[in-house]
Protein backbone atom coordinates (compact mmCIF):
# COMPACT_ATOMS: atom_id res chain seq x y z
CA UNK A 1 0.00 0.00 0.00
CA UNK A 2 1.44 3.36 -1.05
CA UNK A 3 -0.22 6.66 -0.14
CA UNK A 4 -0.42 9.81 -2.34
CA UNK A 5 2.95 11.00 -0.99
CA UNK A 6 4.86 7.82 -1.80
CA UNK A 7 4.91 6.47 1.75
CA UNK A 8 4.63 2.71 2.15
CA UNK A 9 1.95 1.83 4.71
CA UNK A 10 3.38 -1.09 6.63
CA UNK A 11 2.16 -0.45 10.20
CA UNK A 12 -1.41 -0.87 11.49
CA UNK A 13 -2.43 0.16 14.99
CA UNK A 14 -5.65 -1.48 16.15
CA UNK A 15 -7.76 -0.18 19.02
CA UNK A 16 -9.48 -3.37 20.16
CA UNK A 17 -11.61 -1.53 22.74
CA UNK A 18 -12.30 2.05 23.80
CA UNK A 19 -12.65 0.89 27.41
CA UNK A 20 -9.94 1.14 30.04
CA UNK A 21 -9.47 0.45 33.72
CA UNK A 22 -7.66 3.79 34.13
CA UNK A 23 -8.87 7.34 33.40
CA UNK A 24 -5.61 9.16 32.67
CA UNK A 25 -6.16 12.90 32.84
CA UNK A 26 -4.65 13.67 29.41
CA UNK A 27 -6.49 10.81 27.68
CA UNK A 28 -10.01 10.50 29.06
CA UNK A 29 -12.68 12.40 30.91
CA UNK A 30 -13.41 10.92 34.33
CA UNK A 31 -17.02 10.20 33.39
CA UNK A 32 -16.59 8.59 29.98
CA UNK A 33 -19.40 7.42 27.71
CA UNK A 34 -18.21 4.26 26.00
CA UNK A 35 -19.37 2.71 22.76
CA UNK A 36 -22.43 0.43 22.81
CA UNK A 37 -21.29 -3.18 22.43
CA UNK A 38 -23.44 -3.52 19.30
CA UNK A 39 -21.15 -1.06 17.48
CA UNK A 40 -17.96 -2.90 18.36
CA UNK A 41 -16.49 -5.45 15.97
CA UNK A 42 -16.22 -9.01 17.18
CA UNK A 43 -12.73 -10.39 17.76
CA UNK A 44 -13.23 -12.61 14.70
CA UNK A 45 -14.04 -9.52 12.59
CA UNK A 46 -10.98 -7.70 13.93
CA UNK A 47 -8.82 -10.68 13.01
CA UNK A 48 -10.25 -10.74 9.49
CA UNK A 49 -9.60 -7.00 9.07
CA UNK A 50 -6.03 -7.28 10.36
CA UNK A 51 -5.43 -10.25 8.07
CA UNK A 52 -6.61 -8.18 5.10
CA UNK A 53 -4.01 -5.54 5.94
CA UNK A 54 -1.27 -8.13 6.40
CA UNK A 55 -2.13 -9.52 2.99
CA UNK A 56 -1.75 -5.98 1.61
CA UNK A 57 1.76 -5.54 3.04
CA UNK A 58 1.39 -4.53 6.69
CA UNK A 59 4.39 -5.96 8.55
CA UNK A 60 3.71 -4.60 12.03
CA UNK A 61 0.52 -4.87 14.07
CA UNK A 62 0.11 -3.05 17.38
CA UNK A 63 -2.90 -3.75 19.58
CA UNK A 64 -4.03 -0.74 21.60
CA UNK A 65 -7.13 0.53 23.39
CA UNK A 66 -8.29 1.98 25.66
CA UNK A 67 -6.57 -0.86 27.46
CA UNK A 68 -6.42 -3.83 25.08
CA UNK A 69 -6.05 -6.46 27.78
CA UNK A 70 -9.36 -5.61 29.48
CA UNK A 71 -11.34 -6.83 26.47
CA UNK A 72 -12.92 -10.21 27.19
CA UNK A 73 -11.18 -13.12 25.40
CA UNK A 74 -8.72 -10.75 23.70
CA UNK A 75 -6.02 -13.42 23.78
CA UNK A 76 -7.97 -15.34 21.12
CA UNK A 77 -7.27 -12.39 18.80
CA UNK A 78 -3.55 -12.48 19.63
CA UNK A 79 -3.50 -16.24 19.03
CA UNK A 80 -5.26 -15.83 15.69
CA UNK A 81 -2.86 -13.15 14.53
CA UNK A 82 0.15 -15.08 15.78
CA UNK A 83 -0.21 -17.43 12.79
CA UNK A 84 0.99 -14.57 10.56
CA UNK A 85 4.20 -14.46 12.60
CA UNK A 86 4.66 -18.17 12.06
CA UNK A 87 4.13 -17.85 8.29
CA UNK A 88 6.53 -14.90 8.03
CA UNK A 89 3.86 -12.60 6.57
CA UNK A 90 4.00 -10.47 9.72
CA UNK A 91 7.27 -9.28 11.25
CA UNK A 92 5.94 -8.02 14.57
CA UNK A 93 2.85 -8.36 16.74
CA UNK A 94 2.93 -6.11 19.77
CA UNK A 95 0.78 -3.99 22.07
CA UNK A 96 0.62 -0.80 24.09
CA UNK A 97 -0.75 -1.33 27.58
CA UNK A 98 -1.07 0.45 30.91
CA UNK A 99 0.48 -2.64 32.50
CA UNK A 100 -2.41 -3.38 34.84
CA UNK A 101 -3.10 -6.82 33.30
CA UNK A 102 0.44 -7.83 32.35
CA UNK A 103 0.94 -10.05 35.39
CA UNK A 104 -1.94 -12.16 34.08
CA UNK A 105 -1.09 -12.25 30.38
CA UNK A 106 2.66 -11.66 29.90
CA UNK A 107 3.67 -15.30 29.58
CA UNK A 108 0.86 -16.13 27.17
CA UNK A 109 1.74 -13.13 25.02
CA UNK A 110 5.36 -14.29 24.87
CA UNK A 111 4.27 -17.83 23.98
CA UNK A 112 2.20 -16.48 21.07
CA UNK A 113 5.19 -14.61 19.65
CA UNK A 114 4.95 -11.11 21.09
CA UNK A 115 8.52 -9.99 21.73
CA UNK A 116 8.12 -6.50 23.17
CA UNK A 117 5.48 -4.28 24.72
CA UNK A 118 5.03 -0.58 25.35
CA UNK A 119 3.87 0.31 28.85
CA UNK A 120 2.38 3.74 29.48
CA UNK A 121 3.66 5.06 32.82
CA UNK A 122 4.23 8.72 33.64
CA UNK A 123 5.50 8.74 37.21
CA UNK A 124 7.17 6.59 39.87
CA UNK A 125 5.32 8.32 42.70
CA UNK A 126 2.38 6.09 43.84
CA UNK A 127 0.21 9.02 44.94
CA UNK A 128 0.89 11.00 41.79
CA UNK A 129 0.28 7.85 39.71
CA UNK A 130 -3.17 7.44 41.23
CA UNK A 131 -3.88 11.14 40.67
CA UNK A 132 -2.82 11.00 37.01
CA UNK A 133 -4.64 7.75 36.25
CA UNK A 134 -7.53 8.54 38.65
CA UNK A 135 -7.97 4.81 39.37
CA UNK A 136 -4.58 3.19 38.82
CA UNK A 137 -2.39 1.23 41.25
CA UNK A 138 1.36 1.63 40.67
CA UNK A 139 2.19 -1.58 42.56
CA UNK A 140 -0.09 -3.53 40.21
CA UNK A 141 1.77 -2.11 37.19
CA UNK A 142 5.14 -2.91 38.77
CA UNK A 143 4.04 -6.53 39.22
CA UNK A 144 3.09 -6.53 35.55
CA UNK A 145 6.53 -5.26 34.55
CA UNK A 146 8.16 -7.98 36.65
CA UNK A 147 6.02 -10.63 34.95
CA UNK A 148 6.77 -9.27 31.48
CA UNK A 149 10.50 -9.34 32.09
CA UNK A 150 10.33 -12.87 33.52
CA UNK A 151 8.54 -13.89 30.32
CA UNK A 152 11.39 -12.42 28.28
CA UNK A 153 9.45 -9.46 26.85
CA UNK A 154 11.41 -6.34 25.98
CA UNK A 155 9.74 -3.26 27.51
CA UNK A 156 9.57 0.34 26.42
CA UNK A 157 8.17 2.81 28.94
CA UNK A 158 6.09 5.60 27.42
CA UNK A 159 5.83 8.72 29.59
CA UNK A 160 3.74 11.72 28.60
CA UNK A 161 5.64 14.87 29.53
CA UNK A 162 3.42 17.07 31.72
CA UNK A 163 4.59 20.48 32.83
CA UNK A 164 4.62 20.85 36.60
CA UNK A 165 3.49 17.26 37.06
CA UNK A 166 6.30 14.86 36.17
CA UNK A 167 8.98 17.09 34.63
CA UNK A 168 10.91 17.02 37.92
CA UNK A 169 11.05 13.19 37.66
CA UNK A 170 12.72 12.85 34.28
CA UNK A 171 16.16 12.03 35.68
CA UNK A 172 14.67 9.44 38.06
CA UNK A 173 12.61 7.87 35.25
CA UNK A 174 15.71 7.59 33.05
CA UNK A 175 17.85 5.95 35.74
CA UNK A 176 15.04 3.62 36.84
CA UNK A 177 14.02 2.41 33.36
CA UNK A 178 17.58 1.99 32.11
CA UNK A 179 18.53 0.28 35.37
CA UNK A 180 15.94 -2.38 34.55
CA UNK A 181 17.06 -2.68 30.93
CA UNK A 182 14.01 -0.87 29.56
CA UNK A 183 13.86 1.85 26.91
CA UNK A 184 12.17 5.13 27.86
CA UNK A 185 10.27 7.44 25.51
CA UNK A 186 8.88 10.87 26.40
CA UNK A 187 5.80 12.02 24.49
CA UNK A 188 4.34 15.49 24.06
CA UNK A 189 0.74 15.81 25.22
CA UNK A 190 -1.59 15.76 22.19
CA UNK A 191 -4.70 17.95 21.78
CA UNK A 192 -7.35 15.23 21.46
CA UNK A 193 -10.82 15.23 23.05
CA UNK A 194 -12.28 17.19 25.93
CA UNK A 195 -10.69 15.90 29.13
CA UNK A 196 -12.43 17.97 31.76
CA UNK A 197 -9.20 19.08 33.42
CA UNK A 198 -6.91 22.10 33.27
CA UNK A 199 -6.26 23.49 29.81
CA UNK A 200 -3.77 21.52 27.75
CA UNK A 201 -1.63 24.60 27.43
CA UNK A 202 -0.96 24.26 31.17
CA UNK A 203 -0.02 20.58 30.69
CA UNK A 204 2.02 21.06 27.54
CA UNK A 205 5.80 20.80 27.85
CA UNK A 206 7.78 21.20 24.61
CA UNK A 207 10.19 18.30 24.51
CA UNK A 208 12.86 20.53 22.98
CA UNK A 209 13.04 22.19 26.40
CA UNK A 210 12.93 18.86 28.22
CA UNK A 211 15.72 17.44 26.10
CA UNK A 212 17.90 20.49 26.71
CA UNK A 213 17.38 20.10 30.45
CA UNK A 214 18.11 16.36 30.34
CA UNK A 215 21.28 17.07 28.35
CA UNK A 216 22.60 19.09 31.30
CA UNK A 217 22.64 15.89 33.39
CA UNK A 218 23.31 13.22 30.78
CA UNK A 219 25.33 12.81 27.58
CA UNK A 220 22.90 12.12 24.72
CA UNK A 221 24.36 10.55 21.59
CA UNK A 222 22.29 10.31 18.39
CA UNK A 223 21.12 6.79 17.60
CA UNK A 224 19.86 5.31 14.35
CA UNK A 225 17.70 2.84 16.32
CA UNK A 226 14.14 2.67 14.99
CA UNK A 227 11.09 0.62 15.93
CA UNK A 228 8.87 1.62 13.01
CA UNK A 229 7.22 4.39 15.00
CA UNK A 230 7.82 8.15 15.26
CA UNK A 231 10.28 8.22 18.18
CA UNK A 232 13.75 9.68 17.69
CA UNK A 233 16.24 7.85 19.88
CA UNK A 234 19.42 8.76 21.73
CA UNK A 235 21.87 6.68 23.70
CA UNK A 236 22.36 7.91 27.26
CA UNK A 237 26.07 7.38 27.76
CA UNK A 238 25.93 7.37 31.56
CA UNK A 239 23.34 4.57 31.69
CA UNK A 240 23.92 2.78 28.39
CA UNK A 241 20.16 2.87 27.76
CA UNK A 242 18.00 4.30 24.98
CA UNK A 243 15.94 7.46 25.38
CA UNK A 244 13.37 8.47 22.78
CA UNK A 245 11.28 11.56 22.10
CA UNK A 246 7.94 11.72 20.26
CA UNK A 247 7.29 15.31 19.27
CA UNK A 248 4.11 15.79 17.22
CA UNK A 249 4.03 19.50 18.09
CA UNK A 250 7.61 20.79 18.26
CA UNK A 251 8.93 18.57 15.46
CA UNK A 252 6.37 17.24 13.03
CA UNK A 253 7.36 13.69 11.98
CA UNK A 254 4.65 13.23 9.35
CA UNK A 255 7.00 13.06 6.37
CA UNK A 256 7.93 9.48 7.29
CA UNK A 257 4.53 8.30 8.52
CA UNK A 258 3.94 4.65 7.66
CA UNK A 259 0.89 4.15 9.91
CA UNK A 260 -2.88 3.97 9.79
CA UNK A 261 -5.20 3.35 12.75
CA UNK A 262 -8.20 1.06 13.01
CA UNK A 263 -10.79 1.47 15.76
CA UNK A 264 -12.84 -1.29 17.38
CA UNK A 265 -15.85 -0.13 15.34
CA UNK A 266 -14.06 -0.74 12.04
CA UNK A 267 -13.30 2.93 11.38
CA UNK A 268 -9.94 3.56 9.73
CA UNK A 269 -8.19 6.83 10.53
CA UNK A 270 -5.49 7.62 8.02
CA UNK A 271 -4.01 10.25 10.37
CA UNK A 272 -4.16 10.56 14.16
CA UNK A 273 -4.53 14.34 13.94
CA UNK A 274 -7.20 14.53 11.22
CA UNK A 275 -10.90 13.69 11.31
CA UNK A 276 -11.12 12.09 7.86
CA UNK A 277 -11.88 8.39 8.26
CA UNK A 278 -13.12 5.40 6.27
CA UNK A 279 -15.78 2.91 7.31
CA UNK A 280 -14.50 -0.64 6.93
CA UNK A 281 -17.22 -2.29 9.00
CA UNK A 282 -19.78 -1.93 6.22
CA UNK A 283 -17.58 -3.49 3.51
CA UNK A 284 -16.43 -6.17 5.96
CA UNK A 285 -19.97 -7.27 6.69
CA UNK A 286 -21.26 -6.80 3.14
CA UNK A 287 -19.66 -9.98 1.84
CA UNK A 288 -17.78 -13.04 2.99
CA UNK A 289 -15.36 -12.27 0.18
CA UNK A 290 -12.73 -9.59 0.86
CA UNK A 291 -13.09 -7.96 -2.56
CA UNK A 292 -15.28 -5.06 -1.37
CA UNK A 293 -13.13 -4.68 1.74
CA UNK A 294 -9.95 -4.48 -0.33
CA UNK A 295 -11.50 -1.78 -2.50
CA UNK A 296 -12.42 0.24 0.59
CA UNK A 297 -8.88 -0.08 1.98
CA UNK A 298 -7.38 1.04 -1.33
CA UNK A 299 -9.68 4.07 -1.45
CA UNK A 300 -8.84 4.99 2.16
CA UNK A 301 -5.07 4.83 1.66
CA UNK A 302 -5.49 7.10 -1.38
CA UNK A 303 -6.90 9.75 1.02
CA UNK A 304 -4.09 9.63 3.57
CA UNK A 305 -3.13 13.28 4.23
CA UNK A 306 0.37 14.68 4.27
CA UNK A 307 0.25 15.45 7.98
CA UNK A 308 -1.68 16.45 11.08
CA UNK A 309 -2.82 19.85 12.30
CA UNK A 310 -1.88 19.62 15.99
CA UNK A 311 -1.30 23.05 17.55
CA UNK A 312 -1.13 24.13 21.18
CA UNK A 313 -0.69 27.82 21.94
CA UNK A 314 -2.62 30.67 23.53
CA UNK A 315 -5.04 30.75 20.59
CA UNK A 316 -5.47 26.98 20.35
CA UNK A 317 -6.03 25.55 23.84
CA UNK A 318 -8.84 23.15 22.97
CA UNK A 319 -8.70 19.77 21.24
CA UNK A 320 -7.56 19.68 17.61
CA UNK A 321 -9.89 16.72 17.08
CA UNK A 322 -12.97 15.89 19.20
CA UNK A 323 -12.32 12.17 19.71
CA UNK A 324 -10.40 11.05 22.78
CA UNK A 325 -7.00 9.41 22.50
CA UNK A 326 -8.60 6.21 23.80
CA UNK A 327 -10.69 5.91 20.61
CA UNK A 328 -7.72 5.45 18.27
CA UNK A 329 -5.12 4.36 20.76
CA UNK A 330 -2.47 6.95 19.99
Amino acid sequence: MIDPFGRHISYLRVSVTDRCDFRCVYCMAEDMTFLPKAEVLSLEELERLCTAFVRRGVKKLRMTGGEPLVRKNVMSLFRGLGRHLESGALEELTLTTNGSQLAKYAQELADIGVRRVNVSMDTLDPDKFRELTRWGDLDQVMRGLDAAQRAGLAIKINAVALRGVNDMEFERLIRWSHGRGMDLVFIEVMPMGEIGESARLDQYLPLSLARADIAKKFTLTDSDYRTGGPARYFKVEETGGRLGFITPLTHNFCESCNRVRLTCTGTLYMCLGQEDAADLRGPLRASESDEILDQAITAAIARKPKGHDFIIDRRHTGPAVPRHMSVTGG
